[in-house]
C-alpha cells in the first residue's frame, strides 16, 4: 500500500519547458539559482551585466544556443549565436566589442558542416563589427548531444550616459515594437517539421547593435529595451512590468504580425505573442520622446516596420492588459510551459 505523501515527495524534475523563456525558467531561476549566486550585479536580472569600472562600466553577457534544426531558412546556429550575444549586450547599451566561443560536438558531426558554420560566425561578426578573441571545443560520445550546441560570451563598453534596465519603466512611458512578431519561431517550426506552407519563411535572425546606436544617438532617455526571444513579446512585457512595479495596456491592432503568421498560428492553435523573436527589439520612452523615436527606428532596415504598441500605467501593477480587436481586454500572463522547443 502506498504511504500517504509518496507523491509529494517525489522527486521534482526539470522538463523541455523549464527551457522555455516563461513561467517555469522565472521559477527555476528564482528558487534554485538566485538563493545561491545572487549579487548586487546578478540581480538587476537585465539581459546582461553591469560592470563598473573606472573607464566607465562593461556590459558582460553569455548565452547557450540548441537550436534544432541547425540550418533554417534566414539563417544557422552559427549565425544566430552571434546575434544572440550582440543583442543580449545592446539591450543594456553596450557596444559590442568581443565575443568568446565554445562548441560541444556530437561524435560524428561533418567536418564540412562544421565549416560553414564557421563561416556563417566570421559573416554574421563581420558585419556587427565583432571579433571573436577566444574559444573552446570539446567532442562529446554520438548521443550524448544533439549535433552541436554552443555557447557564446560578450562584452562591450556601455554607453556613458545611459541606463537600460528592467526596472526603469514609468507610468506614461510608451511601449514600441521594432517590427513584426514570430519570424523566428515559425521559421524553425516549419523546417523541423515539415510543413510546407505557402509563402516565403524566414528567421528574422541579425544583429540589433546598429539598430539600438541610432536610437540611442537620436533618444538618449529611452528608458529599457528587450529582445523578445524565448517566451516572446508577452513573457518579455510581463518581465518588464514586474520589475518596475508597473501595469501595461497593449493594443492588439498595433501589433505587427504579418498574415502568413498569423495564419499559421490559427491553423496550428498558437499565440504569436509568446512566439520566439531574434531579429526584434522592444523600447519603452518617455512621452514626449516617441514620436521622434519611431521615426529614427522607421528609417532603419530593421526597424522600418515598427510600431508604438501600448504604454505603461499606474494601474494593474504587474500586469500586462491586450486590449483585443473587438474592444474587450484579457490578461497577458507569462508564459506557461513551452509552445515548442529548441529554438534558440
Amino acid at each position: 500500500m502506498e504511504e500517504e505523501g509518496e507523491d509529494s515527495m517525489a522527486e521534482e524534475k526539470i522538463l523541455l519547458a523549464h527551457g522555455s523563456g516563461g513561467r517555469l525558467t522565472q521559477n527555476l531561476i528564482q528558487q534554485v539559482f538566485l538563493p545561491q549566486l545572487t549579487n548586487s550585479i546578478l540581480e538587476s536580472l537585465d539581459d546582461s551585466a553591469k560592470i563598473a569600472n573606472r573607464r566607465g562600466s562593461i556590459g558582460f553577457t553569455t548565452d547557450s544556443y540548441v537550436v534544432k534544426p541547425i540550418f533554417f531558412p534566414g539563417g544557422d546556429i552559427g549565425k544566430l549565436a552571434v546575434c544572440g550575444t550582440v543583442n543580449d549586450l545592446s539591450m543594456i547599451g553596450t557596444t559590442p566589442f568581443y565575443l568568446s566561443l565554445s562548441l560541444i560536438i556530437e561524435e560524428g558531426f561533418s567536418v564540412e558542416l562544421l565549416r560553414q558554420i564557421a563561416s556563417s560566425i566570421h559573416e554574421t561578426a563581420r558585419s556587427a563589427g565583432v571579433e571573436i578573441v577566444t574559444g573552446d571545443t570539446k567532442v562529446v560520445e554520438h548521443g550524448a548531444a544533439d549535433q552541436l550546441f554552443i555557447n557564446t560570451a560578450g562584452i562591450g563598453w556601455i554607453r556613458r550616459g545611459i541606463n537600460l534596465s528592467g526596472i526603469n519603466a514609468n507610468p506614461g512611458d510608451q511601449i514600441l515594437l521594432s517590427g513584426h512578431l514570430g519570424d523566428h519561431e515559425i521559421a524553425i517550426l516549419s523546417q523541423r517539421e515539415g510543413f510546407h506552407f505557402q509563402g516565403e519563411l524566414r528567421s528574422d535572425c541579425a544583429p540589433l547593435n546598429d539598430l539600438v546606436e541610432k536610437m540611442l544617438d537620436a533618444c538618449p532617455s529611452i528608458r529599457c529595451m528587450r529582445d523578445p526571444t524565448r517566451g516572446g513579446l508577452a513573457t518579455t512585457l510581463n518581465e518588464i512590468a514586474s520589475m518596475s512595479n508597473v501595469g501595461m495596456v497593449i493594443e492588439e491592432e498595433k501589433i505587427p504580425v504579418r498574415e502568413s503568421i498569423r495564419g499559421i498560428c490559427e491553423l496550428l492553435g498558437l499565440d504569436p505573442l509568446y512566439l520566439a523573436n531574434e531579429g526584434k527589439l522592444v523600447a519603452i520612452c518617455p512621452p514626449d520622446e516617441v514620436e521622434r523615436l519611431l521615426e529614427v527606428m522607421k528609417d532603419h532596415p530593421l526597424g522600418k516596420d515598427a510600431e508604438i504598441i501600448g504604454r505603461v500605467t499606474d494601474k494593474n501593477q504587474k500586469k500586462v492588459i491586450l486590449r483585443t480587436l473587438i474592444g474587450g481586454h484579457r490578461i497577458l500572463d507569462l508564459l506557461t510551459g513551452g509552445q515548442y522547443p529548441r529554438i534558440c
